[in-house]
């Protein structure tokens, strides 16, 4: 592992912990969403955590491939990461804005990875992260869009 990789094994761990936040929220408001659109929604967020749930295993790779160990375990990803826990007893409405503002929070973290690997020059882990970037803006925008 060189020096100039501790920055993006950083941010990678970042993405970790922030991807498996989200992808714990999004299957909670999988099991627990109500109302008329119960079915799309259950669906569309179950297409979510599933996602998540792949890009978890592939940042840690991505980690290890880099020479360091993937870290794991509910703390240090509570410890971690930037999305708020899933609210608890709430309506589809509010599961919808607060999934759609934790994937804009998984574009800040990510942006912030790409500039990292980047700078260190490491375009695997910069192209890894773009694509992840793209994922996250599309969850995002249909997340948006279910309200409009």
């Amino acid at each position: 592992m060189s020096t100039n990789s501790t920055p993006v094994i950083a941010a990678l761990e970042q993405a970790l912990a922030d991807t498996y936040a989200l992808a714990l929220k999004t299957q909670n408001y999988h099991w627990n969403v109500e109302g008329p659109n119960f079915f799309g929604l259950h669906n569309l967020f179950e297409e979510q955590y599933t996602d998540a749930h792949t890009a978890v295993d592939e940042l840690a790779e991505r980690i290890r491939a880099l020479g360091a160990p993937a870290p794991g375990g509910f703390q240090v990803f509570m410890d971690t990461t930037k999305i708020a826990d899933a609210k608890q007893n709430t309506d589809a409405t509010t599961m919808i804005d607060d999934l759609a503002a934790s994937h804009e929070t998984m574009g800040e973290t990510l942006r912030d990875g790409v500039a990292a690997a980047e700078e260190a020059r490491d375009p695997a882990t910069a192209d890894m992260l773009t694509a992840r970037l793209t994922i996250h803006d599309k969850h995002a925008w249909m997340l948006r869009s279910l309200k409009a």
